[in-house]
């Protein structure tokens, strides 16, 4: 029956994507078609197989088949499943076989297609074939926004447990219940399924990355992660949203740190506890080159600045970084903002773009301002980092805290007394006094930070050098360093048997010099 259509009778065909978007059910509602609505096996196969590996594309897709099925009860429409299954066991995530599939089907029984996928319109268009196609603006309320208030930093769902909410502003935050009764699997899986259709239809809507057991989506300001079994051992959903957008002038930045940024500032470095406003301030900071009439570009994961459509902001999800880099090298922005940097190719992209001459705003989370820099340590040679950072900026609680300017200096490191052990050291000044803070140099084969203003002032002296020699001829592949008057010493986790034969040794040396020493394995 499926196959052959009554002179006039109303026949239309939905596509993959119009069933995840779930265009076809408020086609009907809207009382804009009517008659039969076929579904193609193969569109349900590919929905299965989805769903089978925790999309959530094929969760919304099947959810749409159900509500079908029950204005097929009510009598409004009369739904069919047709078309020959085909041979094959598996899909891509964007099948355009699915799609030319689909669409001969309905070419062949002179059905309409609806679809909301562009470029299959445009198809259906070129060859003649009826087609209703719907590019929905999305605009109804979101379910969770019920949990949301003015004060409401993100909000987190589980199943079975009472959905809380984190109020407050950056450093200032409490939970809070914000439901009585736990949220049940469905719920949150309904909630769900309603996050992937809206960041589906909306033009501000992005499924950034879709893996089994996980989505990451950037929608309108929220940006929303959802885990499920097997990662996780329930459905979690977590919903962050921006308080405030700020503009730089908000910041009430010293005179002198403007002038650097109008200036001079090419390397600069963002850094910050987790929620502690880095991405806020690298949005204002985009914004106010852009003011000054800078090309500006960001590279994101998710996409979850608030900028102005003047800049263009690139994903990491849907382009590997090679190809960022070649985009970037062609268009030649005056400042690229990096949000986000975490993995060795992320430092590296950065590095490479600098190194081109192009403005870099990197965005790190370090819980310390020294630490945003020791980041680079080992991933890119130690004489480059004063070529790729000269400014580092750190957010505490939404405020700019601290501001270190980097530089690169021949000398004889603070605290040695040969002359004959002068070598290149990158200093780290505190940009506002011009305080000399650390003093970043090789001793030996290892790469030392020392943090100088502590040194100058403490117990530890000229000790340290006694001690990081000794060290050093213990455990030659150790990363050692001064943390907040103790000495850290970092072993590679492959050295941990060689270590346990030689801690006598380095015990030794701490009561010798009367210095703490820490071991860390990495």
């Amino acid at each position: 029956m499926s196959d052959v259509k009554i002179a006039g009778e109303e026949v239309y065909v939905a596509d993959t994507s119009a069933l995840i978007e779930g265009i076809v059910s408020q086609l009907v509602v809207e009382g804009r078609i009517k008659g039969r609505v076929i579904i193609h096996r193969v569109s349900i196969m590919e929905l299965e197989y989805q769903a089978a590996r925790d999309r959530v594309t094929g969760y919304a897709g099947l959810e749409e088949i159900k509500r079908l099925k029950k204005l097929d009860s009510e009598g409004k429409i009369k739904l069919e499943i047709g078309g020959e299954a085909p041979h094959r066991t598996s899909f891509s995530e964007n099948s355009f076989e699915t799609n030319t599939i689909v669409r001969e089907y309905a070419y062949k029984i002179g059905a309409t297609l609806i679809t909301g996928d562009k470029v299959q319109a445009q198809v259906c268009e070129a060859i003649g074939l009826p087609v209703i196609y719907i590019e929905s603006s999305g605009t109804g309320a979101l379910i969770i926004e019920k949990y949301f208030d003015d004060t409401t930093m993100s909000i987190h769902l589980k199943e079975d447990t009472i959905p809380i909410a984190k109020k407050g502003r950056p450093g200032d935050w409490i939970y809070v219940a914000v439901d009585e009764k736990p949220i049940s699997r469905r719920e949150i899986e309904s909630i769900a399924n309603q996050l992937i259709e809206e960041a589906r239809r909306r033009p501000d809507g992005f499924i950034e990355i879709d893996r089994i057991g996980s989505t990451i989506i950037q929608l309108g300001m929220y940006r929303i992660v959802i885990t499920r079994p097997p990662l996780s051992d329930g459905w979690e959903i977590t919903a962050v949203r921006p308080l405030k957008k700020l503009r730089l002038e908000d910041y009430n930045l010293p005179p002198k740190l403007i002038q650097r940024l109008n200036e001079r500032a090419e390397g600069i470095l963002i850094a910050g506890a987790p929620g502690m406003g880095k991405t806020t301030f690298a949005q204002a900071l985009a914004e106010y080159y852009m003011r000054m009439g800078k090309v500006v570009k960001t590279i994101e994961s998710p996409r979850d600045m608030n900028l102005p459509p003047d800049i263009t902001q690139y994903s990491k999800s849907y382009a590997d970084l090679g190809e960022l880099h070649d985009i970037l090298l062609l268009s030649r922005p005056d400042y690229t903002v990096f949000d986000e940097m975490r993995s060795d190719e992320d430092f590296k992209l950065y590095a490479d773009l600098r190194l081109a001459g192009i403005g870099m705003i990197g965005v790190v989370h370090a819980t310390s301002p020294i630490d945003a820099i020791q980041r680079f340590i080992g991933r890119v040679e130690l004489g480059m980092i004063p070529s790729l950072i000269d400014t580092v900026i750190f957010i505490r609680n939404g405020y700019v805290d601290k501001v270190y300017e980097v530089k690169m200096t021949v000398k004889l490191p603070t605290g040695l007394k040969e002359a004959e052990l002068s070598r290149p050291v990158i200093e780290v000044r505190d940009f506002l006094t011009n305080e000399l803070e650390y003093e970043i140099y090789t001793f030996g084969e290892q790469t030392v930070v020392v943090p100088v203003k502590k040194r100058l002032g403490g117990e530890v002296g000229g000790e340290y050098e006694k001690a990081v020699k000794q060290i050093q001829r213990i455990l030659p592949e150790a990363d050692i360093r001064l943390e907040k008057d103790k000495l850290v010493v970092v072993i590679p986790r492959k050295m941990i048997k060689n270590y346990n034969k030689k801690v006598k040794r380095i015990r030794r040396i701490e009561s010798k010099y009367n210095i703490p020493i820490k071991i860390k394995i990495e």
